[in-house]
């Protein structure tokens, strides 16, 4: 249940602790804080945590029902932060995102991981060697996984961008690519873009209100940040939305694109339609005339004439070939 427990003191990882209580103990002792990983824990097992840092409820339910959107809330004692990691599969063109939920106080952090994507020990072992970082306390733990999650967004951004001009080669390709199959791969695409969207568009507002941009009157400072650590959430603020822009971008092209296929679509069933009626009216005139002789009346004319039936069958050629001129000078064969 716990991946991991430590406790920080000035920038490095001073012990390991099996105990919750000692381990807070010793980081208020030291000055320090401990940072405690969980991944997925049932109720039970989050229960000591809950009553070990005094965790607020509504939190906590949120914590471990997960299916939350990134946001950024205050309680008394601590911080309640919700980032969605991404996890963009190429091969199975499949979006998935996961959880992680921040709780930040002043000497504790416990993160909260759910779902998909990479867990957080590449993170922790980043920190561990930056104590000039780590030394800002848990707002330091709060940066770097909003960092590391926002910087994996401008990745999976730009394998959207390049997936997005293949598929656009694909369905416009003049050898036939635009395949009946083409307007649900694009719609498949515009899914993933909207889950995409779904990770990225909330956490805006919780990453401005973390670097001081999005204070006002109303909207106080957030507390348990360090007053210094606002520029570098500013830093991650404006990535994120270098990827929100991205994404507003591809959502765009991908909906032109949409509209380009059916377009194009349309355009090829009026031509289809122009053909097939074109090939009818030729083959009604022939229809017609044998049509005519073909009631056996006594008395019609030409019925007993010599050359009447090589007659009528040069009048439907010559009938035929102006047809045919004419449909192909108009463009419909």
């Amino acid at each position: 249940m716990i991946v991991d427990c430590a406790v920080y003191r000035d920038g490095h990882r001073a012990s390991g602790h099996a105990d919750l209580s000692g381990a807070l103990a010793s980081a208020r002792a030291a000055g320090g804080f401990v940072w405690v990983g969980l991944h997925e824990p049932s109720e039970q097992e989050f229960g000591l945590v809950t009553e070990e840092f005094a965790l607020h409820p509504l939190a906590v339910e949120d914590a471990l029902k997960a299916h939350q959107r990134p946001k950024l809330e205050v309680y008394d004692d601590s911080l309640f932060a919700v980032l969605k990691p991404v996890v963009y599969e190429q091969r199975g063109d499949a979006v998935s995102t996961g959880e992680i939920m921040i709780f930040l106080g002043d000497s504790f952090v416990v993160t909260v991981r759910h779902g998909e994507g990479d867990g957080l020990a590449a993170v922790r072992r980043r920190l561990e060697q930056e104590p000039e970082v780590l030394g800002h306390g848990p707002t330091s733990v709060l940066y770097a996984i909003a960092d590391t999650t926002v910087d994996h967004y401008l990745d999976v951004a730009a394998a959207l961008q390049t997936d997005l001009e293949e598929l656009e080669t694909e369905v416009f390709a003049p050898d036939g690519g635009g395949s009946r199959n083409s307007a649900s791969r694009i719609y498949a695409f515009k899914r993933r873009i909207t889950e995409f969207r779904r990770a990225t568009g909330p956490l805006a507002l919780p990453m401005s209100r973390l670097g001081g941009t999005g204070t006002s009157l109303f909207t106080p400072a957030v507390p348990f940040v360090d007053d210094r650590a606002r520029p570098f959430f500013r830093d991650v603020s404006d990535h994120l939305t270098r990827v929100n822009d991205s994404v507003e971008s591809l959502d765009r092209l991908v909906s032109d694109i949409l509209s380009a296929h059916l377009a194009q679509t349309g355009v090829q069933q009026n031509d289809d339609m122009r053909k097939i009626s074109a090939w009818a009216a030729m083959a009604a005139v022939p229809t017609m005339i044998a049509g005519v002789y073909g009631m056996n009346f006594t008395h019609m004319p030409e019925l007993h004439w010599l050359w009447s039936y090589p007659a009528v069958i040069l009048l439907m050629a010559a009938l035929e070939a102006l047809l045919y001129r004419l449909f192909r000078r108009r463009g419909w064969l």
